[in-house]
């Protein structure tokens, strides 16, 4: 008897060493669903059992980004042959949206200093057979591009759609964001549209993608969560109350990028003008040229090479970029002002802006002429003292006001004065009016001077102001502001009473 005891013993108490010995630290990965139908998401759970887990950092699931991630533990505590056992849970889970058949690999976790190994999880993708439009799905998004293969700088249109089924009334906005858009340029286009398309309405977002470099980039997936009333839960009326959030992905996009065939400033179709308000101004005077490109293609990322003129103030303001949509193609135009300030004659050079076009595939060139500006005026009205500084590329005095011309300057000598006796009390006499003037002012404090304030236009304003930019701040920023007014900017407000005393201070 003692034997069969012993012999039960061994059979039941191995099989629990192994157990325990098994279960003791250990990991597990499993999947909500190993059968998808594209555009639904997948939960990676990966869970492991010890006091101590250090988990992989994955940023990608074969391939697919991670578009959400969370981690937690959990303890329990169990009594065996009368002690307590505290088992602790570490769990982590991965949100993807995969888009084909796919293998999850086996990744290493470290468990209290032993690393263990999940195992890969073969993942299948069942395709809708429902019509593009949504079919009977209450809702769905789906991600299209108008070209599949660009040339770096060359744009590309992306759209998202959100088709939602009509009658399905959801209980929250869905939480909606972008799709991920590595190695682009990115600016959405246009409004967000909605229209009625069967039984369904269909909400677009559109975006101008443009791209940085060459390579394969995949673009996408745009995902959201979708608000629904829980149904199992209702109030005391009957009314459903609570929302179940349904997440949803649309489909990824592959962009190939191509290195441009020829080096460019731009890439697309367009065209330039000019325009230049005055060849022939008085000296100090600002000479305004303005420049706009337009056409097919994107100009976001454009910087217009910058003049620069020995001995010529120049001033340019921000470019305006406008970028919009026409038949499905992205136009844009570009448009920037540039001020030229001399006090003698000076050559604004040509440039040249290359465009790859993509349609004739050839290498063109928008032109912009040279123009000669002449300063009115001879030289003896801007005489040498005037450029005491060493002008600089680019910079150079503006605040140099010009001295009146003297009698002096026609080189003839001075005829003698002769004095007259009886100028000696006109002299005594203005001597002792200024006298009694001050003291009346002293003794008489309630009279005051009021100097009168001019109301200048902001045009007149900013030809005065220009040339006294480098004399302060204060006069910078009000030309700044005036220049930004004038091209239309109509954010900007400028004070009348402040720009009239500016203008009066620079003009006395």
């Amino acid at each position: 008897m003692t034997r069969i005891k012993k012999l039960l013993f061994v059979l039941f108490a191995i099989p629990y060493a192994l157990f325990t010995l098994l279960n003791a630290a250990g990991v597990e990965a499993t999947v909500s669903n190993t059968e998808v139908v594209q555009g639904n998401m997948v939960q990676l759970k990966i869970t492991a059992d010890g006091n101590k887990a250090a988990f992989p950092n994955i940023q990608e699931i074969g391939g697919v980004p991670v578009l959400g991630k969370h981690q937690g533990q959990n303890n329990s505590y169990t009594y065996i042959n009368g002690k307590m056992k505290n088992t602790r849970t570490t769990t982590l889970v991965l949100t993807f949206a995969p888009q084909k058949d796919m293998t999850i690999p086996s990744y290493l976790v470290n468990v209290d200093g032993t690393e263990y190994k999940t195992k890969p999880i073969d993942i299948k993708i069942v395709k809708s057979t429902l019509p593009k439009a949504g079919g009977n799905a209450k809702f769905s998004l789906q991600l299209k591009s108008d070209k599949k293969s660009v040339i770096v700088g060359e744009p590309l249109l992306a759209t998202v759609y959100f088709s939602l089924q009509q009658g399905v009334r959801l209980s929250e906005n869905p939480q909606y964001n972008k799709p991920e858009f590595k190695g682009f340029f990115v600016k959405e286009v246009g409004e967000e549209k909605s229209y009625h398309a069967g039984d369904r309405q269909v909400t677009e977002l559109r975006y101008m993608l443009i791209p940085q470099s060459e390579g394969n980039f995949t673009v996408g997936p745009a995902t959201a969560k979708i608000g629904i009333a829980d149904r199992n839960r209702r109030d005391m009326f009957g009314r459903f109350f609570g929302t179940t959030w349904v997440p949803i992905a649309s489909n990824t996009i592959d962009i190939e990028v191509k290195a441009k065939p020829q080096e460019s400033d731009l890439v697309g179709s367009f065209t330039m003008e000019q325009h230049i308000d005055s060849q022939s101004v008085k000296a100090n005077k600002p000479v305004n040229l303005t420049v706009k490109i337009t056409g097919e293609g994107s100009l976001e990322d454009f910087e217009f090479p910058n003049y620069e003129i020995d001995g010529v103030t120049i001033y340019s303001d921000d470019a305006k970029i406008t970028s919009d949509l026409s038949n499905h193609t992205i136009t844009s135009t570009y448009v920037k002002s540039f001020a030229f300030i001399s006090d003698h004659d000076f050559v604004i050079p040509a440039k040249n802006i290359s465009v790859y076009d993509t349609k004739s595939k050839t290498l063109k060139q928008l032109k912009i002429p040279s123009y000669k500006i002449s300063i009115e005026g001879t030289k003896q009205e801007i005489p040498a003292v005037a450029s005491t500084f060493e002008a600089k590329k680019g910079v150079v005095q503006t605040n140099l006001k010009v001295p009146q011309k003297s009698m002096l300057d026609n080189g003839e000598p001075e005829a003698p004065v002769e004095e007259n006796a009886t100028e000696w009390w006109m002299v005594i006499l203005a001597f002792v009016s200024g006298m009694i003037v001050m003291a009346l002012v002293r003794y008489l404090p309630s009279f005051k001077m009021k100097t009168h304030v001019g109301n200048y236009s902001e045009v007149e304003a900013l030809k005065i102001l220009y040339p006294h930019m480098s004399e302060s701040a204060e006069i910078e920023e009000m030309v700044r502001k005036l220049y930004a007014k004038k091209n239309g900017d109509k954010s900007v407000v400028i004070d009348k009473k402040t720009l009239n005393e500016i203008v009066e201070k620079v003009q006395h």
